[in-house]
């Protein structure tokens, strides 16, 4: 199973759609907020594609600001923007919550900044921002593949830059 996990498109819908095009092999994509007419517009045009939303702190319709994905292959992720976990400052209180919620991925936004590793236990992924990369990152998303090798499940998690922004 092929997740993009994509955040702050701020209004680049092109971005997002550029990220979703370089990934089409995906089977689910995860945007992490800041970004919901964007969001929005690629729902309307791939209405059956699966997709999840949470909210940011520049979004002003009603949404969800933490929501857990049970994937089909069983892995559960935890999905935030983060403004309200203060991930600027620590990632320790979204590990907490996603432990909580007996998750083994953490995914957040909201820094703008590509971050992936395992942090108290937990898978942690911040794709960066597709539209307004902060600090010396690039415009990027977010990839986690989960599959199963010699009944074992592996997850992979990587951060792709996007060519063409």
């Amino acid at each position: 199973m092929k997740i993009l996990v994509v955040s702050d498109t701020h209004r680049d819908f092109g971005a997002l759609k550029l990220a979703f095009d370089q990934n089409s092999d995906a089977d689910m994509l995860i945007h992490l907020g800041d970004g919901e007419k964007d969001f929005e517009d690629l729902s309307d045009i791939y209405p059956n594609f699966p997709m999840v939303y949470v909210g940011g702190n520049c979004d002003y319709g009603f949404h969800d600001l933490t929501h857990v994905v049970r994937t089909r292959c069983g892995v559960k992720l935890f999905c935030c923007h983060g403004h309200t976990l203060l991930v600027k400052s620590s990632l320790d209180l979204l590990t907490a919550l996603a432990s909580e919620e007996q998750c083994e991925i953490a995914l957040y936004g909201h820094t703008h900044v590509p971050f992936c590793d395992v942090v108290n236990g937990i898978y942690v992924m911040n794709p960066g921002s597709t539209s307004l990369p902060r600090g010396q990152s690039k415009a990027s998303c977010g990839i986690i593949e989960i599959s199963e090798i010699d009944k074992n499940r592996v997850i992979s998690m990587n951060i792709h830059e996007l060519y063409g922004k």
